[in-house]
């Protein structure tokens, strides 16, 4: 861990300068630029910071998405609802707003594109920050079981009190890490009625439904902080949908994450002793086509990656150029290790504390207090 990982850096004021008068050329309707940079500048040298309008914040979350390549086709970014939960600095807080945000986005399948941010950096005053890659991710487990890739976060989380909720699985979801400077990093159960799972089974192969294959509805990225105009916002979870890839070639097939691709070219008979045969790249065409197949049959919104082939090529010829002061999503080395490793933490030098995590109850007492029920 290192103090740049830890301590909030200086705020550039340039930054903010550069970013308000985007925000104002893009808007006339909020008025001049001139009175707000001479506020923020004197925000910036009483505080050492200074606070976005609801406005200025939805306009740079949507230009961070835009401008970040993970949703080339412009409608996600154009829809992105923005949830401003600034106040929130808390680790159950935190989860309980993480798991509102899926609830919200999976939206019965017609996925929600979505951003929550919670509470910025500061001076003296660090935000939040969440461990995991994304908001729903299955365990690695020790024999080869799940997803290999969260093999060493699976060992973390379960040296920090986390258990299965039953026999090691394939597709055992991960629990929620929040880090606060204050509480240190906490365990949070994601309670299961959130978790939308599609069921996969293949268009003409009847037996592919056995294989038991499945994978989570929405990806809410959560390890990477949003930046706008100088602020930094370490915990800012949001969503746009699948591209088909990202689950049939990425996820599921990969020998380093779920190696679901030899179980299928076995059972379409191939050839699995050399490469040459090409058996991996004919069971990886069969696993797209059914996580296609079986995201438009549950009616859940997905992707197919020549559409976002189309959309990105568009996207390359038209997007502006990145420069310091626009608004980015960025990935610290840090927040990169943390997602696979499961640490070392943000604050704390020592490892994080052992905890129980939290119970799916307790996250939904918070969302019913939240909705004053």
């Amino acid at each position: 861990m290192t103090s740049a990982d830890n301590e909030p850096a200086p705020l550039d004021a340039d930054a903010a300068e550069g970013f308000l008068r985007m925000f104002h050329t893009a808007h006339p309707e909020a008025g001049p630029v001139g009175p707000r940079l001479s506020r923020v500048r004197d925000e910036i040298a009483g505080t050492g910071t200074y606070r976005h309008t609801p406005d200025e914040l939805a306009y740079g979350a949507r230009i961070a998405l835009r401008d970040s390549g993970w949703c080339t086709s412009g409608l996600p970014w154009r829809r992105l609802k923005v949830r401003d939960l600034r106040g929130l600095r808390n680790a159950a807080a935190v989860a309980g707003e993480c798991v509102e945000h899926l609830r919200l986005a999976t939206n019965g399948g017609e996925i929600r594109p979505l951003i929550t941010v919670f509470a910025p950096d500061a001076p003296g005053a660090p935000g939040p920050c969440i461990w995991n890659e994304q908001l729903v991710r299955y365990a690695g487990h020790p024999d080869g079981t799940g997803d290999r890739r969260y093999t060493a976060f699976t060992a973390a989380v379960r040296e920090m009190g986390w258990r299965p909720p039953g026999e090691p699985g394939r597709f055992d979801v991960l629990p929620l890490v929040v880090e606060t400077a204050h509480e240190g990093a906490k365990l949070f159960t994601v309670p299961p009625d959130v978790v939308h799972e599609v069921c996969l089974e293949h268009p003409d192969l009847p037996w592919f439904g056995q294989l038991g294959l499945r994978w989570h509805a929405v990806p809410v990225i959560t390890h990477m902080r949003l930046s706008i105009g100088g602020v930094s916002y370490p915990a800012a979870p949001f969503n746009s949908w699948f591209v088909g890839s990202e689950i049939g070639a990425r996820s599921l097939a990969d020998e380093n994450a779920c190696g679901a691709a030899r179980p299928v070219a076995e059972a379409l008979g191939l050839d699995t002793t050399a490469e040459r045969s090409l058996w991996r790249d004919r069971a990886v065409v069969e696993l797209n086509r059914a996580v296609l197949h079986s995201f438009d049959l549950a009616e859940v919104t997905i992707t197919d990656h020549h559409a976002e082939a189309l959309h990105r090529l568009s996207w390359l010829r038209s997007r502006q150029r990145s420069s310091g002061g626009r608004p980015a999503f960025r990935l610290d080395p840090g927040a990169a290790r943390r997602a696979r490793a499961g640490g070392p933490g943000r604050f704390a030098p020592a490892p994080a504390e052992t905890t129980a995590p939290q119970s799916p109850g307790r996250l939904a007492e918070l969302l019913r207090r939240r909705a004053g029920v």
